[in-house]
């Protein structure tokens, strides 16, 4: 036996109690034992259900922090839906997103190609024309004032017709400072003629003086003079063009030069709603069937 080996069977676990015959409890059943308690555990062996107990009470502040910040995450996630629920039933019941309600917005002032307000609709270029004295004059055409100072140009082609006292001329014919009635497809202040119509006299009729001209920063003059056919309405009628919106822009351009005829419109009644831009005032100008004024809005 050397100095490694236990010299008794107790000393390979130094910290087991010993057990003897004489120190340790008689066996069950035994005489004078039966009533004699249990001895207690050993001071050094481990208790388990101590320490189950205490790691669950160290376990126990964590889960229940866990608990408290979801659920603290939970009350915010559900304020944050209630506002925006909120503000969506808001908007939804505001007065200005009622469904139905009409919202309008009025200008004190129109610029230099207004229709006026509510005028009608169109989608591009529409037969129309302008009146007004020749100013610059270039191979492709020239440009043009009106009698109200709108500035006009003037696109001319090879199928572009020009006349004098009814009689044909040549392009060359319009030089500067002549005195023209241009019929063609208007584009805004553009003008691709398909007729151009040397006037002998200065044009217009008495009521010419009655056309307001743009002037920037004026309110928007708003009157009506004549006949109003009874059941017209902005953006009602036809657009037209060939010689029924050529005689209509002839016939507006005399009573009320000075604008630009940007569109005809032929309404129900079978008369003709001639708008106009460039100008204050007029915007409608109203021709029956014979091509003669009756109206102005």
């Amino acid at each position: 036996m050397n100095e490694y080996d236990p010299t008794s069977p107790d000393e390979t676990f130094p910290d087991r109690p010993v057990s003897s015959a004489t120190s340790g409890p008689s066996a069950a059943g035994s005489s004078g034992d039966a009533g004699a308690a249990p001895p207690p555990p050993p001071a050094s062996a481990p208790d388990w259900s101590a320490s189950e107990t205490m790691a669950k009470e160290a376990r126990r502040p964590k889960v229940q922090r866990l608990l408290s910040n979801r659920k603290n995450r939970w009350i915010a996630g559900a304020a944050v839906m209630c506002a925006v629920v909120g503000l969506s039933v808001g908007l939804a019941t505001s007065p200005s997103a009622s469904a139905g309600q009409t919202v309008s917005t009025s200008r004190s002032t129109g610029g230099p190609l207004s229709g006026g307000a509510g005028s009608n609709a169109r989608s591009g270029p529409a037969a129309g024309g302008a009146s007004g004295t020749v100013g610059s004059v270039s191979k492709s055409g020239f440009t043009m004032t009106t009698s109200a100072g709108q500035k006009v140009t003037v696109d001319e082609t090879s199928s572009t017709k020009y006349e004098k006292k009814s009689s044909s001329i040549s392009a060359s014919a319009i030089k500067k400072g002549e005195r023209v009635l241009v019929l063609g497809m208007t584009s805004s202040t553009t003008i691709k003629a398909t007729q151009v119509i040397v006037q002998t006299t200065g044009g217009g009729s008495a009521t010419s003086s009655a056309v307001i001209p743009f002037q920037r920063g004026a309110a928007t003059t708003s009157k009506q003079v004549g006949q109003i056919p009874a059941n017209w309405s902005q953006g009602s009628g036809t657009i037209v063009s060939g010689t029924a919106a050529n005689k209509a822009t002839e016939a507006a351009l005399a009573a009320y030069p000075g604008g630009i005829v940007d569109r005809v419109v032929k309404l129900s009644n079978g008369e003709y709603n001639v708008h106009i831009i460039g100008v204050n005032w007029p915007h409608h100008i109203f021709v029956n069937q014979n091509f003669k004024v009756v109206g102005a809005l």
